[in-house]
């Protein structure tokens, strides 16, 4: 019965060095993560310039913002047009890539490592590249296409152009991810079924919307969301590329810049607090739809 003692004691110690441990985790993420949200919660009721007192406003700035203000709805236009622009290319890309990089090919290895050189380089720093790189005059990409009798595009003043080139540069930044996590769910899809479709006469294009895609719709949900979330949160390569005004004529406009001006430029936190606040409420709606569409078909299939 004396060894049963102690033993019994260390059992009933156990347990509180469990919440010790957890602390420091729960305590940043009250700190950097529940109190922020508190209290942007807080301050989209309110008007506050950081210098005078908050004054409650109740939903004034939500009514203002979705029925008063005309920089919303431009702001919503192009962050639609940025969103869709960049999501079904990087979707498309990844899965074409990734499929490819999954053979076991010679030389692969360095292409990987060149292919996922954009994910440890810098937003800003990209921009910046991509910047001169844009440029009317003396631009790279203006250069090459006077190779060709091609005239030189105003990629960062006309409007359209201006857009396009926010997009090329996002899915250039994006695809390098896409590719890492739709590779890793290739690599889980058993090589019998392949042989057995290729022994059915089905080509590689039967084989990728037969099989590829449906195994791996996992995945291409989870990038489908982090896209969308990426895309409604640009903000960095915006500013470093068109401008902190939203480019030429608001051609680039999108909810980052708009928070970042009302926030800011206007020092009108409750206002852009009112603005973080719609930005969730879209995200999570759009991110819940695509999983009940994404849980739907898994149970058709």
């Amino acid at each position: 019965m004396k060894p049963a003692a102690p033993r019994a004691r260390a059992r009933r110690r156990r347990p509180r060095w469990g919440p010790a441990f957890i602390a420091p985790n729960l305590a940043a993420i009250a700190v950097f993560m529940v109190f922020p949200l508190g209290f942007s919660l807080y301050m989209s009721v309110q008007q506050w310039d950081l210098f005078t007192p908050p004054r409650f406003v109740g939903l004034s700035n939500f009514r203002t913002l979705l029925t008063a203000d005309p920089l919303f709805l431009i702001a919503l236009r192009n962050t639609v047009v940025f969103t869709l622009a960049t999501l079904v290319p990087t979707v498309v890309i990844g899965v074409v890539v990734a499929a490819l990089l999954n053979r076991k090919i010679r030389g692969l290895g360095i292409f990987r490592t060149i292919l996922f050189l954009p994910l440890a380089v810098s937003s800003v720093v990209m921009a910046l590249v991509w910047q001169f790189v844009f440029d009317t005059d003396g631009g790279l990409l203006n250069i090459m296409l006077g190779w060709i009798g091609l005239g030189p595009v105003p990629w960062l003043i006309d409007p359209k152009w201006a857009m396009v080139s926010l997009c090329l540069v996002s899915i250039w930044k994006s695809v390098p991810f896409a590719i890492v996590v739709l590779l890793a769910a290739l690599q889980g899809v058993p090589e019998s079924l392949y042989e057995a479709a290729r022994i059915d006469g089905a080509g590689e294009i039967r084989q990728l919307f037969s099989i590829t895609v449906p195994l791996i719709r996992g995945a291409l949900s989870f990038v489908a969301v982090m896209s969308v979330i990426n895309a409604f949160q640009a903000f960095d390569q915006v500013y470093v590329l068109t401008g902190g005004h939203g480019g030429p004529e608001s051609g680039t406009y999108v909810f980052g810049i708009m928070l970042f001006q009302h926030a800011f430029a206007f020092l009108d936190f409750g206002y852009a607090s009112a603005l973080a606040w719609v930005m969730f409420a879209i995200l999570l709606a759009l991110t819940v739809m695509q999983l009940r569409l994404s849980r739907k078909y898994s149970l058709e299939d």
